[in-house]
């Protein structure tokens, strides 16, 4: 089953060329079913190919999932087409109008700021409060697993000493999985790698003695990747298992166009060779994941989202 977005969406046709099925409204409305609700909170820069990311993964499911596209009302974003958030994006403040299966919240460019200088911080933690008792699970990517954390358990987080960038390897601890927990890793291998790209961490030791959350995948070279607490009900992915294959080189390319200092991304081109085509290998556990995810939204959330707890 599709993806619902709209038809003028850039996502749309760009995913259908790659065979992702994608539905419009007009046809979804025909369908006798209830659809799962899933709203993205997009707070990167690259809208546009942030949507594409998400939605490829989302797209991958023979569940119908219904889009909807958030925007921070109190942030001018100067990166995307113009007249594109306008369009397809809703303000923020209309969650009071709305129940959601899923919730994800993106990484941001913002991460060497404190979080509580972050323009639209106080927005931001409004939907996260907001999400407690009208989103049954939420996702949490990179900066947006940060500031989760620091919002809702004051987890701190910690300049590294040079920018974590490159394809990593990840376990997961099938230790502490609960049942609920379980189901997001379903399918995984031992080992199974993910990409990064940050300048900070949050801190590990202050999750572990954070008792209401659990450490599910981490690694000496990268930390902890991913937590989670109310079984599933919060997920904090610390990578970016939705980027694509150029994601990086796009990333490596632009700082290195700045000046800035930066590393080849570790692990992604053929040889450590910037001249050759990276390999993607993550791609596969990418689409395991939000499946995986959107099976375990589907299997717990109350048919009635107004019964949500």
């Amino acid at each position: 089953m599709p993806i619902r977005i709209p038809r003028a969406l850039p996502a749309y046709d760009a995913l259908s060329s790659e065979r992702v099925f994608v539905m419009t409204d007009d046809r979804a409305e025909h369908q006798d079913i209830r659809p799962l609700k899933v709203a993205i909170v997009n707070l990167m820069p690259t809208t546009v190919d942030t949507e594409i990311q998400l939605l490829r993964l989302l797209g991958n499911s023979p569940l119908q999932v219904d889009i909807t596209l958030l925007r921070m009302g109190s942030h001018e974003a100067k990166n995307a087409p113009p007249g594109h958030l306008e369009r397809f994006y809703i303000d923020s403040s209309h969650l009071q109008k709305n129940r959601f299966d899923g919730l994800i919240i993106t990484g941001a460019p913002v991460e060497t700021l404190p979080f509580e200088e972050v323009d639209y911080w106080g927005e931001l933690a409004a939907v996260v409060d907001y999400s407690i008792m009208n989103v049954f699970s939420t996702l949490h990517i990179c900066w947006g697993a940060q500031a989760g954390l620091y919002y809702r358990y004051n987890i701190p987080k910690k300049p590294l000493e040079k920018k974590l960038f490159g394809v990593f390897p990840h376990v997961i601890n099938g230790q502490t999985l609960s049942k609920s927990d379980a189901a997001l890793f379903r399918g995984f291998d031992d080992e199974f790698l993910a990409p990064q790209s940050r300048h900070t961490a949050s801190d590990r030791n202050a999750i572990a003695a954070e008792k209401r959350l659990t450490i599910q995948s981490e690694t000496e070279e990268t930390g902890v990747f991913i937590a989670t607490a109310r079984n599933g009900r919060e997920i904090y992915v610390t990578g970016h298992l939705e980027y694509d294959s150029l994601t990086l080189d796009r990333e490596y390319r632009r700082d290195i166009d700045k000046g800035l200092p930066i590393e080849v991304p570790k692990n992604y081109y053929p040889g450590n060779d910037p001249s050759k085509a990276p390999v993607v290998r993550w791609r596969a556990h990418a689409h395991l994941f939000f499946n995986n995810w959107l099976n375990y939204v589907y299997q717990e959330t109350p048919f009635d989202l107004n019964n949500l707890e």
